[in-house]
């Protein structure tokens, strides 16, 4: 038997002897799994638990994906895809007040710098 042959063979082989272990996998929908824990972690870094409103919705993220991710059953799939949803859902808006959020404080920040230098230039007048 040539080599050639002999690869996809051997290949064939291993993947039928990995797909007989008796071992237990966690499978959490992989349709927005991904989604949503990415959007939770934006969510987290650009500082969502700093918002009370955000953080509401960044903590209801998070409680739906740990949900989701033990629902590990074929007949739970379409639930635990729903949840997903709602995560990314939730943590999307969460990122979202949270933009909000910084961009009130920014605009606050500058209407203040902007006050102040009127006061000055009425000082000097």
């Amino acid at each position: 038997m040539t080599p050639r042959l002999l690869i996809p063979i051997v290949a064939i082989v291993f993947q039928g002897a990995c797909g007989t272990t008796n071992s237990v996998v966690v499978a959490v929908p992989s349709l927005g799994a991904e989604d949503s824990a990415g959007a939770i972690r934006a969510a987290e870094e650009l500082g969502a638990a700093h918002s009370p409103e955000a953080a509401l919705h960044l903590e209801l993220a998070k409680e739906q994906f740990e949900h989701a991710r033990k629902l590990t059953s074929a007949d739970d799939r379409p639930q635990a895809t729903l949840l997903l949803l709602r995560a990314r859902a939730d943590a999307d808006l969460a990122l979202a007040l949270t933009r909000e959020s910084n961009e009130k404080l920014e605009a606050q920040a500058a209407l203040d710098k902007v006050k102040a230098l009127n006061d000055s230039l009425q000082q000097v007048n």
